[in-house]
């Protein structure tokens, strides 16, 4: 038996597994000088701008709270300049738009329900704001499109609950505020317990508060049942 058969024959797939972590798209441009002052302009980071031979040009940038960057340049793809398109994603559909525009981007309209077709887009945020059904778009200068998508809670299965993190400062804060609503929204007195919890506001506080809101986070993320 070959060692590709051995690996392919194995049934269990959690021997030898290997990370493979997506870091950088290549995205085709026609005008690298333009794109780069585009891509600035978003406020993205700029990690690299290189040539280091004669008809190469390498341009990074990443996102904010991104682990995967985007490259572009000379010499990198014979892709039609426009012919890409990629995702990000953000906490608050709202903010990020708002965020754009003040920065002069011009950018669609949010929108709810499937991304494509069109047709099927309905206008505003989700009703709901519920996780993966707001969006909105933008275009590059050579019209590599951009879908810009809010997500809270992800989907089981998406990410390891064991290695559950948070790539920015905004998106902790964020997650952060959602805890604390869900928290306060569970702790909201009823009936006649609301006059004795008045009286004794001690009986409120609740010392498990933070083991609670880690419960809230990494369930979030994980996509897993939530603390009640």
């Amino acid at each position: 038996m070959s060692t590709t058969e051995a690996h392919t024959t194995s049934g269990d797939t959690s021997v030898g597994k290997v990370d493979m972590k997506l870091e950088v798209e290549i995205i085709p441009v026609s005008d690298v000088d333009r794109a780069k002052e585009f891509y600035s302009r978003l406020g993205w980071r700029l990690d690299d701008d290189v040539a280091p031979v004669d008809g190469l040009r390498i341009v990074q940038f990443t996102p904010p709270g991104s682990g995967t960057s985007v490259s572009f340049g000379q010499g990198l793809t014979t892709a039609a300049p426009g012919s890409a398109g990629g995702g990000l994603i953000v906490s608050d559909i709202e903010v990020a738009r708002d965020e754009l525009v003040g920065r002069g981007i011009e950018v669609s309209d949010i929108w709810h329900g499937p991304p494509f077709p069109v047709e099927a887009r309905q206008p505003g945020p989700d009703p709901e704001r519920t996780s993966y059904g707001s969006f909105f778009s933008f275009n590059d200068p050579d019209c590599n499109t951009w879908l810009v998508q809010e997500v809270t809670t992800r989907l089981p299965g998406r990410i390891d609950a064991g290695e559950t993190g948070f790539a920015s400062t905004a998106d902790l804060e964020a997650a952060l505020r959602r805890a604390e609503a869900a928290y306060n929204e569970r702790a909201k007195p009823t009936g006649h317990l609301a006059g004795l919890i008045h009286r004794h506001p001690q009986a409120q506080q609740d010392e498990d508060r933070p083991a609670w809101y880690a419960s809230f986070l990494v369930g979030e993320q994980a996509g897993t049942d939530l603390p009640m």
